[in-house]
């Protein structure tokens, strides 16, 4: 093996790794935790006392052929307003036999792939099979690849697309509806784009509802993303009372993590585990009819397994 560093752009992390082999990183990712198997301390989530970035770090191991991997990186709201990312991140991996560095990648883009592609897993298998319609909830970087993830894993019959500045959500649509070859419809407020939609996805940093339980259509499954901060809460008290399961990344991080949860009370046994589902050692969805809440705050097994899989897949390519 080589002893250079693999140094892995933004730009080659997205070519690199296709959605189709985030979405089976992602899997890979969960299924591992479903099974107890994989080192992943408690993350670090710091808000700043100088403005109202987060500062954040994860450490993991996915497997025994895989080294640890580890995340810094920072939350800056005010960035969706200059129409940049609001996660800035680097990933550094090390190797497994000696724990040498043999790649630093772009975090960012890496975030943004794996996040996505956690929630389409997560759909995958909470949402009843079939075509959805979709309501997306924010127009930045998480809710366009949201957007491009579900429509790996369900057929979307129709997309409507809310944020708060008209501006951002219709350029948002115009970008989806020409790239996926499917109609995105920018709405005039998130209570639009919600009603009788079958598939709600949060992608805000709000400290306020945008989703309101009395909203939710019967059968709906609600993903929240942006709510992986105590202050942080995209889903009222009624969406989690609705809810015929609270599925979460993992219960111990959310229930001191997760907005929603946090201000319901829930404990970790009140939650269910996604890798539990994968595994088909625990049931979420009992009929067509309930509604599923899954809530991610992101855990650093998920950047481990997407960040291997780029790594071999640059190593396949440079040979």
């Amino acid at each position: 093996m080589s002893d250079d560093i693999l140094f892995l752009s933004g730009d080659r992390v997205t070519r690199l790794l296709s959605w189709d082999a985030a979405i089976a990183s992602q899997r890979a990712a969960f299924e591992a935790l479903g099974t107890s198997g994989v080192d992943a301390p408690g993350k670090i989530m710091h808000p700043s006392r100088f403005d109202d970035s987060v500062m954040f770090a994860y450490l993991s191991r996915l497997s025994a052929d895989t080294g640890a991997v580890a995340k810094i990186g920072s939350v800056n709201p005010g960035n969706a307003s200059a129409g940049l990312p609001t996660v800035h991140a680097l990933v550094t991996a090390l190797a497994p036999e000696t724990g040498r560095p043999v790649a630093v990648l772009d975090g960012t883009a890496l975030t943004t792939l794996r996040t996505a592609a956690g929630s389409a897993v997560a759909v995958d298998l909470l949402a009843p099979p079939g075509g959805a319609d979709l309501a997306v909830l924010g127009s930045g970087t998480q809710a366009l690849a949201h957007v491009r993830a579900l429509a790996r894993v369900r057929d979307l019959k129709s997309v409507r697309l809310w944020s708060p500045t008209a501006r951002n959500r219709e350029r948002a649509a115009d970008t989806l509806t020409a790239e996926l070859g499917l109609t995105v419809e920018p709405v005039g407020s998130a209570e639009e784009a919600v009603r009788e939609a079958s598939l709600v996805v949060a992608c805000t940093l709000s400290t306020t509802p945008v989703v309101h339980g009395a909203w939710l259509a019967p059968g709906c499954t609600v993903v929240s993303v942006g709510s992986f901060e105590p202050n942080r809460c995209e889903a009222d008290a009624e969406v989690l009372l609705r809810a015929a399961a609270v599925v979460v990344d993992d219960p111990e991080t959310a229930a001191h993590h997760a907005g929603p949860i946090v201000a319901a009370g829930l404990k970790p046994d009140d939650l269910i585990p996604l890798g539990g589902v994968v595994t088909g050692a625990r049931t979420a969805r009992t009929g067509p009819g309930d509604i599923v809440y899954y809530n991610s705050v992101g855990l650093g097994v998920q950047d481990a397994a997407a960040a291997w899989a780029v790594i071999r897949a640059a190593r396949e390519a440079d040979r």
